[in-house]
């Protein structure tokens, strides 16, 4: 195991791997030393340094240092062995991205196949053939897919690695609407949601990718952001291209530099609003760490209980959600 990890380190420098993720270094003094502004929180002075030699880093400023592992753990927020297997995604793609593609392609094809399926969409009212269509949405019927896999010599075992099916070789996403998640063009994640009496969410044990849609949305000099990839589909169905979603209300600091990554940049935040509170906490949280961020913010409200998508199915138009976006307030 050790030796493998030290093997996948080596595949590409601490300091290449940075730079490919905009990290801009200056020289440090020796010929090994670089600094610059700490990808892991906000500051004004640089003070994360990297030995490129040493293939190690450190910040002054929050404290945190290790190698490329824990750079990546703590960047994406991933527990150590998701993270080895989202570095051993990135960095040999192949096998793991075109088995993504293959399956995601197939649970397209089903999608028009099965009327639970599209009596589901039609009950979230997502109806758009072009959107759904674009964002690549599928629905897995269950007791199929590890038979068409097998048609393209992929084994049991590497199904089962990848997390599409159990060990009982039933499929992982079965009777979910399937929404593939990608990341410098590649299909990194499938997300899959629940139509039936299921848990709703369900992701593969690997990174999600960065926030969903984001090339075509980092263009825009406001953004929205919401919790749910149906509250997204909704959204880009009714005008709202400029709408992305991290699944879920937890950002990353990848996340945070996706957002942070246009001077002057505003964030309009459209959380779920819960009984509970939930999402209004979460809401006021990352407000403030966007802040943090040099971005500017704004929370909004909706109306008592909804979401984008829950207040678009009782029946608002595009007007009523442009109002509540007019109303929203600065943290």
């Amino acid at each position: 195991m050790a030796e493998n990890l030290e093997r996948l380190k080596q595949r590409i420098p601490l300091l290449e791997y940075l730079q490919r993720h905009n990290w801009r270094p200056c020289r440090a003094g020796s010929q090994h030393e670089f600094v610059g502004l700490c990808p892991l929180h906000q500051e004004t002075r640089p003070s994360f340094y990297v030995n490129a030699g040493k293939n190690l880093f450190y910040c002054h400023g929050c404290g945190r240092g290790g190698d490329l592992i824990r750079f990546v753990q703590l960047y994406l927020d991933l527990p150590f062995r998701q993270t080895v297997a989202h570095l051993e995604q990135e960095l040999m793609p192949s096998p793991a991205s075109r088995l993504l593609e293959q399956t995601a392609a197939f649970y397209r094809l089903q999608l028009h196949r099965h009327p639970e399926a599209a009596r589901y969409l039609e009950h979230r009212k997502l109806h758009d053939p072009a959107v759904i269509e674009e964002l690549g949405i599928g629905y897995a019927p269950g007791g199929n897919l590890r038979r068409h896999l097998a048609t393209l010599d992929y084994s049991f075992e590497v199904m089962l690695d990848m997390g599409l099916i159990s060990q009982q070789g039933r499929d992982t996403f079965c009777r979910r609407i399937i929404f593939p998640c990608h990341q410098q063009g590649r299909i990194v994640n499938l997300y899959g949601r629940s139509i039936g009496a299921a848990f709703p969410h369900r992701l593969l044990p690997r990174s999600k990718g960065g926030l969903f849609a984001w090339k075509s949305v980092s263009n825009f000099s406001t953004v929205i952001l919401v919790e749910g990839l149906f509250d997204l589909a909704v959204l880009w169905q009714a005008g709202f291209r400029n709408t992305t979603c991290a699944i879920g209300t937890q950002l990353t600091p990848a996340h945070l530099a996706q957002l942070s990554d246009q001077p002057g940049r505003s964030v309009y935040i459209v959380f779920d609003q819960d009984d509970n509170q939930a999402g209004q906490k979460a809401s006021r949280q990352l407000a403030l760490r966007l802040k943090d961020f040099g971005v500017r913010s704004h929370v909004v409200q909706l109306p008592h209980g909804h979401d984008p998508n829950s207040y678009f199915v009782a029946g608002a138009s595009a007007a009523d959600f442009t109002a509540c976006l007019q109303r929203a307030s600065q943290p």
